[in-house]
């Protein structure tokens, strides 16, 4: 388990920053991952971008193997409890899903007190804000304390460049983004997500601190979860054994997602506005580190990198995958 910190450094150089493979379809691209769209299908390459306060701040290695692979993960395990867009991962770095018209919200469910973003539910509250996204928090709690129940907190889904914003159910019935209807079938998925989600996390010694639920209505007309669930990208992990000390001793708890590279950011004075700081090779390893290990600790797989010239091995697994399912079945 775990990876050489060597070879990471050596492949600081070597990331996955964007992808151009117009044999797939329409391009487009988005914050971490690349989508290309050809007869109703679409073919998602996760890259190595990091996001952070909304704003692609660099790359990480071997992240979009981490990301895809934790995704399906999520995607296979909790497919009872919701409809999902996956077909195949035919590539370590590139999942084939479903098309689907996507909503324009992204459903956050907040199981704790935290954040280091402006726009955390830790910020309004420490601003003594009370109302947050229609629901009312009560006085008297700390940094990292958890909430008396899950919260659904949704925020508008911005394109790439722009700043999702908080939002409120009322508030997106009001202005038409959403239907009444829409709104509570897909809160009710997200629901039973995270609480699916939490179980599992706690089985392997992990609190799902908060995550978001992106979700689009699929060919058939259904209600789809889309985009990823559960990764370090999308949710906050902390580690459960060590969580109650943390607030003993005043600390931040013990984390493995990419807050920590948030963390930094905000150190040099970075929250989102303007051309992010360089980020040194110790910070990108220390953070690959971090989501490999959030792999392993979630799945319970080790986790086995590819090292190979990613574009040109997604070029050959896909055109064998495609083959494969060309091919006739032999009776």
């Amino acid at each position: 388990m775990g990876i050489d910190i060597t070879l990471l450094r050596e492949l600081c150089t070597r990331t996955l920053e964007r992808t151009d493979l117009p044999e797939l379809g329409q391009r487009s691209e988005g914050k971490v991952r690349d989508s290309y769209v050809r007869d109703g299908q679409r073919t998602i390459v996760v890259s190595d971008r990091l996001s952070c306060f909304d704003v692609v701040v660099g790359t990480i290695p071997l992240k979009g193997q981490v990301l895809n692979q934790v995704a399906a993960f999520w995607f296979e395990k909790l497919g009872h409890v919701a409809r999902n867009h996956l077909i195949d991962v035919p590539d370590p770095n590139v999942s084939r899903v479903r098309e689907c018209e996507v909503l324009p919200v992204e459903f956050v469910y907040r199981a704790y007190l935290t954040g280091s973003t402006k726009t955390s539910i830790w910020a309004a509250y420490q601003r003594g804000d009370r109302d947050y996204c229609g629901h009312r928090l009560p006085d008297g709690l700390r940094k990292h304390d958890r909430l008396r129940e899950p919260l659904l907190t949704p925020t508008t889904k911005a394109e790439k460049g722009a700043h999702d914003e908080l939002t409120s159910r009322a508030a997106l019935i009001e202005s038409g983004a959403i239907s009444a209807e829409r709104y509570d079938e897909a809160a009710g998925i997200a629901a039973s997500l995270f609480e699916a989600g939490s179980r599992l996390a706690e089985s392997r010694g992990l609190i799902l601190v908060d995550t978001k639920y992106e979700m689009g209505i699929d060919a058939d007309g259904q209600l789809t979860v889309i985009d990823e669930i559960h990764t370090p990208d999308s949710s906050r992990y902390w580690y459960r054994d060590s969580y109650e000390r943390a607030l003993r001793e005043g600390r931040d708890p013990d984390a493995i997602d990419k807050e920590y590279v948030r963390l930094w950011l905000g150190e040099q004075g970075y929250r989102g506005e303007g051309a992010p700081p360089p980020i040194p090779d110790d910070v990108r390893c220390e953070a690959a580190r971090r989501y490999i290990e959030a792999y392993e600790q979630v799945s319970g797989k080790s986790f086995e990198p590819n090292l190979e010239e990613p574009i040109a091995r997604i070029r050959r697994n896909l055109a064998r995958s495609s083959e494969n399912r060309q091919r006739p079945l032999l009776r």
